[in-house]
């Protein structure tokens, strides 16, 4: 269920009013957390944060690169952490630190699915979106390019 929104309000205002006060509030917190540098928007149809092509322009897909996203889907709501994705150590971090808050953890590869917010730990959120800056990201990102994946 890719959203047609060109802005984040014009996203927002698409969803029913339980779906656009939780997308809200896991927004502020990635907001609130997100290392300088990053800019939010709208991108594949998702609430986006990436490096923009300004910073980094030699990408893949000629798009900005995707650090993190939210998204409302049609069974459920989605955080996708590509972060966590990128760096082997931090996906054992952050699988180990979501087990320990009782919470059950449904991710794909760097989609965390979740249906309701009481489902998603938001301190552990605000952590993981901090702990990657972008320079760090970017070599990731580089690393990826080259199939040698961070462990």
């Amino acid at each position: 269920m890719q959203s047609k929104a060109k802005t984040i309000d014009e996203y927002l205002s698409e969803l029913d009013d339980s779906r656009r006060e939780s997308i809200s509030i896991v927004r502020n917190v990635i907001l609130e957390n997100l290392p300088d540098g990053y800019e939010e928007m709208m991108l594949f149809g998702m609430i986006t944060y990436a490096i923009p092509l300004s910073i980094f322009p030699d990408t893949y897909n000629k798009q900005p690169l995707m650090y993190a996203a939210l998204a409302s889907q049609k069974r459920h709501m989605a955080l996708y952490l590509t972060n966590v994705y990128g760096d082997g150590s931090l996906e054992t971090w952050f699988r180990e630190r979501y087990k320990a808050t009782g919470k059950r953890l449904d991710m794909g590869k760097s989609c965390v699915r979740f249906r309701k917010l009481e489902d998603l730990p938001l301190e552990l959120v605000g952590e993981t979106i901090a702990k990657t800056p972008i320079d760090e990201f970017l070599e990731i990102y580089k690393a990826s390019r080259t199939g040698t994946r961070r462990d």
